[in-house]
């Protein structure tokens, strides 16, 4: 057993009911007419920087205003679940104006394959094109496929960048091989060189935070400084994990989901010695995508510490109360939206943003 692994312990508690809210929430449209949005950051002076999956990368002015897309963003993989897909700002990003992006990356010419990618890049003021552009991760192998590429990033208080990577749906058995990755956490400094705390254990790749994840579209940095993610169960089973450094978390080992269409998955486990199980999970699935944790008391002091996650599959927004490591309520928002919600955000004005995904994706801001 590899270091710093251990037993998964009890099996936790059934997932908690999701309840419609009692609190009338809505949204305000900010922006329109974005083609599936997929990653949002936040610029100086009430902007937005947002990624559209097609390899579009946009600032969208505070009245709304679509600017024109930045050039320089490298080629990708357009199609299925792939393009350019998550966006975050430096911490220091108006002494710097660097920023990171994860897309699907081709292979070399000549080559076949695609994986997810993570570049940093400079915005010059005008915001008109991207200098110094660099790959400063790419997942190995490349593999012929347009599914999981995961690709959520978040950056740790020290500067360090995680970036949840998906195992490619069909090398699913790769997420706990720790020669590639697939199926992985990946932590490393601004420049690429791995990040600090990183597991020795021997044959892993040095990038290599943690594994057994499946296709992750959820990662934030707590109020306490932890990381959390959440990632695609296959059909039910989605989990919320607090990833630590050098622990497995299952996939496709251990997993409250099945196959699609029926039938249990490998030995139909769901919790083995020396495999972590999910803080949280959900059955049937919600197709989870984006996560935020709200630390201002825009909503009043009753929402504050409360964790939001976008639903795919149901249009809306879920509120998940957290107390001693446990989600004691997940109460659901919107549901009259209509649409997918994408990517879930605070802004530096302490109101939550979300982006709709769709040909005709919309930027909101949640209200109540």
């Amino acid at each position: 057993m590899a270091a710093g692994w251990r037993s998964a312990g009890a099996q936790p508690a059934p997932p908690v009911i999701p309840q419609a809210a009692k609190t009338q929430a809505n949204t305000i449209t900010v922006a329109q007419d974005l083609a599936n949005p997929w990653g949002l950051a936040f610029l100086p002076g009430g902007r937005f920087l947002v990624t559209e999956r097609s390899g579009r990368l946009r600032v969208v002015d505070a009245n709304g205003r679509l600017n024109p897309p930045i050039a320089g963003v490298p080629p990708v993989v357009f199609g299925g679940q792939g393009g350019l897909l998550d966006v975050v700002t430096d911490t220091d990003f108006e002494r710097n104006r660097r920023i990171f992006f994860c897309y699907s990356e081709p292979a070399a010419k000549g080559d076949s394959g695609n994986s997810t990618a993570l570049a940093s890049a400079i915005l010059p003021p005008g915001e008109t094109a991207l200098s110094d552009v660099r790959v400063i991760f790419s997942q190995r192998p490349k593999v012929q496929s347009s599914l999981h590429f995961g690709c959520r990033i978040a950056q740790a208080r020290d500067g360090s960048i995680f970036m949840a990577v998906g195992e490619r749906s069909s090398r699913k058995e790769d997420a706990q091989k720790l020669d590639g990755h697939l199926g992985k956490v990946i932590h490393v400094q601004p420049d690429g060189s791995p990040g600090p705390g990183n597991p020795s254990v021997a044959g892993a790749l040095p990038e290599i935070w943690s594994w057994g994840h499946r296709n992750p579209q959820g990662a934030t940095i707590a109020p306490d400084g932890r990381l959390w993610v959440h990632e695609h169960g296959p059909q039910g089973g989605d989990e919320i994990n607090v990833p630590q450094a050098g622990r497995n978390y299952g996939w496709p080992v251990v997993t409250h989901g099945e196959n699609y269409g029926g039938g249990k998955i490998g030995e139909g486990l769901t919790q083995k010695e020396g495999m972590e199980p999910p803080l949280h999970y959900w059955v049937p699935s919600i197709a989870p995508s984006g996560m935020a944790f709200l630390t201002s008391d825009r909503y009043g002091a009753d929402w504050r510490g409360s964790l939001f996650i976008g639903s795919l599959k149901f249009s809306r927004l879920h509120r998940l109360e957290v107390a001693d490591g446990k989600v004691v309520r997940d109460e659901y928002l919107l549901g009259s939206v209509g649409e997918r919600i994408r990517d879930v955000r605070q802004g530096p004005d302490g109101w939550i943003y979300l982006l709709t995904d769709g040909p005709q994706g919309r930027l909101l801001r949640l209200t109540r």
